[in-house]
């Protein structure tokens, strides 16, 4: 019995590289490599959307600590993230990029920036900002999935040993098959983490007493929690905070983006968004859901830090543990792997492309061949998950602080100037400079003015504020500062808009 995880982890991984070397002979050129030839349909990229969008931070450290924080009003953070992260995201965004992307002829989020506002050197900032700030974003995924593996592994295989054997394993599946690998594998992925995310919710909340009863008695114990003092109310704007940076902010992030950019024709996007919907509702409510249980345990097992706080980070992963059979222990940390491995293959997949196609075929070596290019790709994927690694191995606190430092300087950089470059044909280059900038200088300078004028937990605890306000304030920037620059060049109107 305690052999299945082992056999069932390496099952999964042989899986998976089978699929990618299959892929292999057939990727081509970069444009396979990045996009699959843009020939995917509906429900591989929905769910390929679902599996990058939820990964292990959201098993690990989003549900454990606002679960415990909110109980079950975390609810709404996987409400938000269906709503509007998903389903509403398709709806706007996905006919208008494809279409757009196809019209300038254009692969990634810094070759669009470029094309659209007429410059080379927003391409090359905004690829520096992807490479720079998707880094610490990476490493969250690869600590809080090998923080899960020590546990279902009873510790006996230590955390160096499961980061060094995910690192490998995502090197080679991703360098192999490019995105249709991934996105293939990630409709498997997705099939894990939906079945998965059901069954944790129904077996450890009957060990309470059913799903009703566990919400009444969890429910009554963070009340309890609460008016006793030992848990802190934090002050109202969190939640909203959250739901608002986890659902608007995919909006901008450019691993999200790319799925549209690879649909195989618009009549796929209504369905897309509907399969996409479901999905996040199912693993988003599941994952708070399995937070908020965590007030059930035992005082006495409560993880704790080495100060006596609570470890939010090995909240979730302690519940399940303690509640689960080793066979379905072994479902949920391919669960989560699934979760995790998906969004490590977007984030890689995209920061590589960002030095690639954006840095070095867009403005150093122009001529570069096909084969130098794709060769070149493969090898910065490699330095991505490398670097991740290496971060990684310091076991960095506070996975969620990372995490909502990397989406608040890549979204806040970027949404206002995409959305509205999508859009309004009066959007000008120094407008969506003034939208990067802005959303850059404040995701970073909040957290860390806080991080210095009062602690680090406090900081911690405010980073999707942050975020939030970094997404906020160039929504109003970009439209004012265009409004007062001189328009775009009417045939580059023309010709993304056509």
């Amino acid at each position: 019995m305690n052999l299945f995880p082992f056999i069932l982890t390496a099952f999964f991984f042989v899986m998976m590289l089978v699929i990618a070397g299959w892929e292999l002979r057939r990727t081509s050129d970069v444009h396979d490599f990045f996009l699959g030839g843009r020939t995917l349909g509906a429900w591989i990229l929905a769910f390929s959307y679902g599996t990058t969008y939820f990964s292990a931070v959201i098993f690990v450290g989003f549900a454990g600590k606002f679960g415990w924080q909110f109980g079950l009003n975390a609810l709404w953070v996987g409400i938000g993230n269906a709503l509007i992260g998903s389903g509403l995201a398709w709806l706007v965004l996905g006919r208008r990029t494809r279409r757009m992307t196809h019209n300038l002829h254009v692969q990634t989020m810094p070759e669009f920036f470029a094309v659209r506002y007429e410059t080379n050197s927003m391409k090359i900032i905004t690829a520096l900002i992807i490479f720079i700030f998707l880094t610490p974003y990476s490493a969250s995924v690869f600590t809080g999935l090998s923080y899960l593996f020590e546990i279902v592994f009873e510790r006996k295989v230590s955390f160096t040993v499961v980061l060094t054997v995910i690192s490998v394993i995502s090197f080679i599946y991703i360098t192999c098959g490019g995105y249709k690998a991934i996105a293939r594998i990630d409709f498997i992925q997705g099939i894990i983490m939906f079945g998965g995310s059901l069954l944790m919710v129904y077996v450890v909340a009957k060990n309470y007493g059913g799903i009703a009863t566990a919400s009444t008695e969890l429910s009554a114990k963070f009340s309890e929690r609460i008016v006793s003092g030992e848990i802190k109310s934090p002050p109202w704007f969190i939640l909203p905070s959250v739901v608002f940076m986890t659902s608007l902010g995919v909006w901008g992030l450019p691993q999200m983006v790319h799925k549209y950019y690879a649909i195989r024709d618009e009549n796929e996007i209504k369905r897309g968004a509907l399969i996409t919907t479901i999905f996040a509702l199912v693993i988003g409510c599941a994952a708070y859901f399995t937070g908020a249980m965590t007030h059930l345990m035992e005082p006495d097992n409560i993880p704790r830090t080495l100060l006596g706080g609570v470890n939010f980070d090995q909240l979730v992963p302690d519940l399940v543990a303690s509640h689960l059979p080793k066979i379905l222990l072994a479902v949920i940390l391919l669960l989560v792997l699934s979760a995790s491995l998906s969004t490590l293959s977007s984030l890689v997949l995209v920061s590589s492309s960002a030095i690639t196609i954006d840095l070095y075929k867009g403005s150093i070596n122009p001529k570069a061949s096909n084969q130098s290019e794709l060769m070149l790709m493969r090898i910065f994927c490699g330095i991505f998950i490398l670097i991740s690694y290496l971060i990684a191995l310091f076991k960095p606190a506070w996975i969620v602080s990372l995490m909502s430092i990397s989406w608040g300087a890549v979204a806040g950089s970027f949404l206002a100037p995409y959305l509205y470059g999508l859009f309004w044909k009066r959007t000008t280059k120094l407008g969506a400079y003034a939208g990067i900038g802005t959303g850059l200088l404040v995701s970073n300078g909040l957290y860390w003015y806080w991080f210095i004028t009062e602690s680090p937990a406090d900081a911690g605890a405010r980073a999707p504020l942050a975020a939030s306000i970094a997404m906020i304030i160039p929504l109003i920037i970009v439209p004012a500062v265009s409004l007062i620059t001189p328009p775009p060049k009417p045939e580059t109107i023309q010709k993304a808009f056509g």
